[in-house]
């Protein structure tokens, strides 16, 4: 969903779609919903609230809990959001759009392969809920780094960057859609690694020190 959104196909509603309500209406609203969003998504990952909350729903159920609440969030968005149809930019060659657009389903892709890497169904609470129901037990995650990895240390939010900048034709609306989540992004990756340095300790230290965060240069000697 949210990649026909950006894209502006398939869907009734997308980011360039819909009635219009001035440029100052539109930007209170939209940001409104990108911060609603920002702050479910990370609060309800902390450790402290699934603690809490754990005390109202069944654990193996938190997790695909938080992934429903997550998507109802979206959801949400995409029939709010107000359309900035102002044009910032536009590609008019052609080869230089099927790069751009090119750039765009490689964002999507690099997502998808990497929630793969990891875990796609535990990453989506589909394989705690199977443990329960089956009546056994789910293992501990490991910590491991897989393939993208091995590059950066989150190559979902890369992914995801890629996309959002990846448009042809980028409009005001769009802009902001980009610059507020990629504000976000590296807030939210330090909640998620203070979380991951207390999961896996000395070894996500290790991995944090070595490994770029985003952008996939080269190593550092194991010595620095």
């Amino acid at each position: 969903m949210p990649l026909a959104f950006l894209g502006n196909f398939a869907v009734p509603k997308t980011i360039d779609s819909g009635a219009t309500n001035g440029t100052l209406t539109a930007i209170l609203v939209d940001v409104a919903l990108l911060a609603v969003f920002a702050v479910q998504h990370s609060g309800m990952a902390r450790p402290a609230f699934k603690q809490w909350w754990t005390r109202i729903i069944p654990r193996p159920a938190e997790r695909s809990t938080y992934v429903m609440i997550t998507s109802l969030l979206l959801f949400l968005l995409y029939w709010q959001w107000r359309p900035l149809p102002g044009v910032v930019w536009a590609a008019e060659a052609a080869v230089l759009r099927a790069v751009i657009v090119g750039l765009f389903w490689l964002g999507w892709m690099v997502v998808l392969v990497s929630t793969f890497l990891i875990d796609h169904f535990e990453l989506f609470g589909l394989k705690q809920t199977w443990y329960c129901f089956s009546g056994r037990e789910a293992p501990s995650a490991a910590f491991r780094m897989p393939l993208l990895y091995g590059y950066v240390r989150h190559p979902i939010m890369l992914g995801f960057i890629i996309a959002f900048w990846a448009a042809p034709t980028m409009t005001a609306g769009h802009l902001l859609f980009a610059a507020v989540t990629t504000a976000y992004i590296p807030i939210a990756i330090q909640f998620e690694e203070r979380d991951l340095v207390r999961a896996h300790g000395e070894s996500y230290v290790r991995y944090r020190r070595q490994t770029p965060m985003l952008l996939p240069l080269p190593k550092r000697p194991r010595g620095e």
